[in-house]
């Protein structure tokens, strides 16, 4: 392999052709970025996408580094004066980094061995002495290499095993070969270590588990892995353990290299020198690799399962630019209370006390109605922790009795993952200095309803809270693949460059934090920007960043009709050119899809824009500023169902997918605690993959199998038929009987004095 090959083994993996990878490659080079490549530079690449310029992206750095590699090691074997044809074609051909470093192995500067010892003894002759003859006593030919660190036959011979045992470990041909049989037929296994029992009961599924190594999923994978590294399980690789002594497969393989299969002395001691490299040395250094191997693939598909859901998450629909109330959930510290302008702007903070100890409920209610009146309030988001259901309770009793006539918020629970670390970050700070850390926390939820986009960048992404086994991975390749995700996430749906927060422009392609702060101080100062060409005014934004960021930044109602596009301005001048063709005012055709669709986009080709570019201009005209993010729709919950112990068997509930594994799909159904849809319960159909059927964000209906309280485990089905263990189906969940209202009283009514009360908060 050679560098020049690099782009033909990456189009063969993305299916594209070398010329794409290659233009792609001196694009990423020259310092453009994926979004950018992937929106404004499809006449180079041949219309390579985000997915794929990721993987090339990811693909190019690995083969660049393994050919970095090889010619580390052809010089270092070089420089050993050790190198042949066969060896330079064998380090020429290697694919991977793995079967570089088995080639490697027996020139690579190492620690002092008990193999070289035996060899400083000259017990490399007598290796040599009982391969030359096979038929002769290997213990009368030892006899005659006896020195003082191997005083008799037996140390002899212990010192020529070790000697071989080295040379079948430097054996590249033969590693390959027994990792492929170790892949193929080793199981993984896994125990409870004795004693353990009761403080690891979360592991107890692999307290006596065994599967094939090559079919073990990614998330069993990384719990036993957890499991071990807590210390509640021992894990091994079990290859061939029921073979006799000296016959498994591996042992003959490794035989198989030394004996010739007479049965002579010598070979009879040289299959069993092989056979004991093979039990203390071969199989040792195998399984690390292989379970290093095992542990990068389940990291790398958790990544990519978690890379998927945030992807999912940040392009959820946003409920738009309206009045919003947060309210942070609390019982004893109480809930946060705060309100938003369509903007995201802070318009009021508040703290009530409607539960224990205080159970201030009335005037909680009243409170919150006050300042529903008083702002406009159109939406209520309230945090999904710790008394979220009864917040909602409290929410949905007081808009129930809001005078007739007055128009009512909609209220939608929604994930407050994050909500505590970004309330507490250096961000928060600066941006509500005066406010008080548990009340930015509402602040964040409210403006994650407006926009989950916009706010959750805020919050790194680890914190969002939809990954598996987030903290057992490699938490580099974890953070550089969610912020890939948050970056195209971001260029997808675009920026509006005057109102847009520094962590959101931030993320921009081209632009990054400095320069983010950078275009706020500046807009802080002159006001907001008239025109992208302004950008250019912003110091420390030159001709690149301009390049890469430009399209991605929106501006409403500005000087120039495309600056509200994602049209370039590199292509505007095409864009006037098909304007003109239309015969109408530019700020007219935009939106107007039957004047365009009549132009035939290959009229406008030229040689600096092909006819991607021209088709993607038509299509932003008619639709200008576009978001590609779905309409937005939210979970109601079923009334009564509020703690896992209100679940019943055959309950149908509707509720939200918050996160999508390998396994299945959990799906908040209002109880505190997610419940799971095995992937074999997501449809009645086979599915390999969850993502086929459900992504973070759906609201979906499903129908209670199972509730494990002892677990805090709930099962939950999509199959129209119910599951195959569910219960006789309800027409709809049913309520648990009545049980105590909370302290404070009833909570609702049609009139009264309380009704009278609320009445005056809206001014009727």
């Amino acid at each position: 392999m050679s560098l020049a090959r690099i782009p033909q083994i990456i189009a063969a993996e993305i299916g594209a052709n070398p010329s794409q990878v290659t233009a792609a490659v001196a694009l990423l080079d020259g310092g453009a970025t994926v979004p950018f490549i992937a929106r404004y530079r499809k006449e180079a690449t041949g219309g390579l996408d985000d997915t794929q310029l990721r993987k090339l992206e990811e693909r190019l750095g690995y083969l660049r580094e393994l050919e970095a590699r090889r010619a580390a090691i052809a010089e270092s074997v070089s420089g050993q004066g050790k190198m042949t044809d066969a060896l330079a074609l064998s380090i020429a051909k290697a694919e991977t980094k793995a079967e570089l470093e088995d080639i490697y192995l027996p020139y690579k500067p190492k620690r002092r061995t008990k193999a070289m010892i035996a060899r400083e003894a000259g017990l490399q002759a007598l290796v040599d002495a009982i391969l030359a003859d096979r038929a002769a006593d290997p213990a009368s030919l030892a006899a005659g290499f006896l020195s003082e660190g191997f005083p008799d036959p037996k140390a002899a011979l212990e010192g020529a095993r070790d000697i071989l045992a080295e040379g079948l470990a430097e054996d590249a041909a033969l590693l390959g070969r027994l990792r492929d049989h170790m892949r193929k037929v080793g199981r993984l296994s896994a125990k409870v270590v004795e004693g353990k029992e009761q403080a690891g009961a979360k592991f107890s599924d692999y307290f006596a588990h065994s599967e094939p190594f090559a079919g073990a999923p990614s998330h069993r994978v990384l719990a036993m892995l957890r499991g071990r590294n807590e210390e509640i399980l021992s894990l091994d690789l079990e290859v061939d353990p029921d073979a006799p002594r000296g016959e498994s497969p591996a042992e003959r393989a490794c035989g198989a290299v030394l004996a010739a299969g007479g049965g002579g002395a010598g070979d009879r001691w040289l299959r069993d020198a092989a056979a004991w490299a093979w039990r203390v040395k071969l199989k040792t250094s195998l399984t690390l690799d292989l379970m290093a191997e095992l542990r990068e693939a389940a990291e790398a598909e958790a990544i990519r399962v978690f890379a998927r859901n945030l992807k999912d998450l940040l392009l959820a629909a946003p409920a738009g630019g309206k009045a919003t109330m947060g309210l942070d959930p609390g019982i004893r510290t109480g809930v946060k209370v705060a309100v938003v302008d369509a903007t995201g702007k802070v318009l009021a903070t508040d703290t009530v006390y409607p539960f224990q100890p205080k159970n201030d409920l009335r005037g909680a209610q009243v409170a919150i109605a006050r300042l529903i009146g008083q702002h406009g309030v159109k939406l209520i988001a309230i945090g999904n922790g710790t008394a979220s259901r009864e917040t909602e309770k409290m929410v949905a009793d007081l808009l129930a009795v809001l005078p007739a006539g007055a128009e009512k918020p909609v209220k939608v629970v929604v994930s407050e993952a994050g909500a505590s670390v970004y309330s507490a970050s250096e961000l928060a700070a600066r941006e509500f200095p005066d406010l008080d850390v548990s009340l930015r926390g509402a602040v964040s939820i409210a403006r994650r309803l407006q926009d989950p986009l916009a706010e959750l960048v805020k919050i790194e992404p680890k914190s969002i809270g939809v990954g598996q086994y987030q903290h057992d991975v490699d938490q580099h390749r974890l953070a550089k693949s969610l912020d890939a995700v948050v970056e195209d996430a971001v260029n997808a749906v675009g920026v509006d460059l005057n109102t847009a927060s520094a962590p959101l422009l931030a993320r921009v392609s081209g632009v990054g934090p400095g320069l983010a702060e950078a275009i706020v101080a500046h807009r802080d100062a002159n006001g907001p920007f008239a025109t992208r060409r302004d950008l250019l005014k912003v110091s420390r934004l030159g001709p690149k960043a301009f390049e890469q960021a430009a399209g991605f930044l929106r501006i409403s109602g500005g000087k120039e009709p495309l600056d509200a596009s994602s049209v370039h301005p590199e292509a505007y001048d095409l864009a006037r050119k098909i304007v003109a063709a239309c015969g109408r005012d530019i700020r007219a055709l935009m939106g107007d899809g039957a004047a365009l669709k009549v132009l035939d986009p290959r009229r406008f080709v030229d040689d600096r824009f092909g006819l991607p570019t021209v088709k993607d201009i038509l299509a932003e005209l008619e639709k200008p500023g576009r978001d590609p993010r779905p309409s937005f729709r939210t979970a109601t919950f079923t009334d009564g169902i509020n703690d896992l112990s209100d679940l019943r068997p055959g309950m149908l509930l509707e509720g939200t997918v918050t996160n999508v594994a390998a396994f299945g799909a959990f799906v908040d159904v209002g109880v505190h605690q997610d419940g799971l849809v095995h992937v074999s319960q997501l449809a009645d159909r086979f599915v390999k993959d969850p993502h086929e059927v459900v992504k973070a964000g759906d609201v979906v209906q499903v129908r209670v199998v199972e509730v494990d309280a002892a677990r805090k485990r709930i099962g939950l089905t999509l199959r129209k038929d119910g599951g195959a263990s569910a219960a006789p189906r309800d027409d709809r969940a049913k309520p648990p009987p009545p049980k105590a209202r909370m302290e404070a009283g009833p909570a609702s009514g049609g009139g009264g004095a309380f009704a009278d009360a609320l009445k005056g908060k809206f001014g009727r």
